[in-house]
């Protein structure tokens, strides 16, 4: 295909809830999602020629018709500088996209099942830190995230770099009042336990009991003030990780790592 029969201009986007996506893993990620509209792809043109990676993606069956389909144009450096987040890591590639259609949390509890481990964040507002997370959510297995309408970061361009792809592949559940929808979590069998340094019992110790649920809602709060205390509240049990007594502090992306681990260990969802 000859790019250039279907160039469109770059400047601006299509409606209020469009984004740019940047990144090679975001962006094939994106291409691979049915459920994801892109409404244009624009590549770093340096040689007059498509870049090597446009032929790599089109050696997919699935990725050469989705491209087929959407408009793409070449452009300058200054061009895509302009169209993109300032110091945006973007590979040399970037796609216009429409907000992935909104999932209730009721939608995602029908679907779930009968074994599952949940994600619920409590005002992780930074974006970098909610994209690592997320790509740890799908490395790990977990079949839903759980996030607060307010003082959460807009799933955008910096979330999906940062998720490398994950953003796709997790589906994520914004609720206006999360004490209230982890009382609906508790009704649809999920063990709701929250993650915190003062917690009572390891967590590494707390699943290998018998779980008095099938399924886990694990809970994560914010970089430094942790779970508000109704969040907190709403829990079945507090748990910890156990570190070094003259270091406990976690980055909250890697804490969750940890704990998605266990969880994934828990349910044997990952291999080796």
């Amino acid at each position: 295909m000859d790019a250039k029969k279907k160039s469109v201009s770059a400047d601006s986007v299509s409606s209020p809830t469009d984004y740019w996506l940047f990144g090679l893993h975001a962006v094939k990620a994106a291409l691979a999602n049915p459920a994801r509209k892109i409404r244009r792809l624009v590549w770093l043109d340096k040689t007059g020629n498509p870049p090597d990676f446009l032929a790599a993606l089109r050696l997919d069956k699935a990725l050469d018709k989705t491209l087929d389909k959407i408009p793409t144009e070449p452009v300058t450096l200054d061009k895509m500088e302009k169209i993109l987040p300032r110091g945006a890591v973007h590979q040399n590639i970037a796609a216009l996209v429409a907000a992935l259609p909104h999932r209730g949390l009721d939608d995602m509890l029908a679907a779930m099942p009968q074994r599952a481990t949940i994600l619920v964040l409590d005002q992780i507002t930074d974006p970098h830190n909610f994209g690592a997370i997320l790509r740890s959510a799908a490395a790990f297995g977990v079949a839903g995230l759980v996030v607060t309408e307010r003082h959460a970061p807009p799933l955008n361009g910096t979330v999906a770099k940062a998720a490398s792809g994950a953003l796709e592949l997790v589906p994520i559940m914004r609720v206006v009042n999360l004490a209230r929808a982890l009382r609906q979590l508790r009704e649809a069998d999920f063990w709701r336990i929250g993650l915190a340094e003062g917690g009572q019992v390891p967590l590494d110790q707390l699943l290998r009991q018998p779980p008095p649920m099938a399924r886990i809602a694990l809970i994560v709060g914010a970089e430094g003030s942790g779970m508000r205390r109704l969040t907190s509240e709403s829990c079945d049990v507090l748990a910890h990780l156990p570190t070094k007594a003259d270091f406990s502090t976690l980055n909250v992306s890697n804490a969750a790592a940890i704990a998605l681990y266990e969880c994934a260990r828990r349910f044997n969802v990952i291999s080796g």
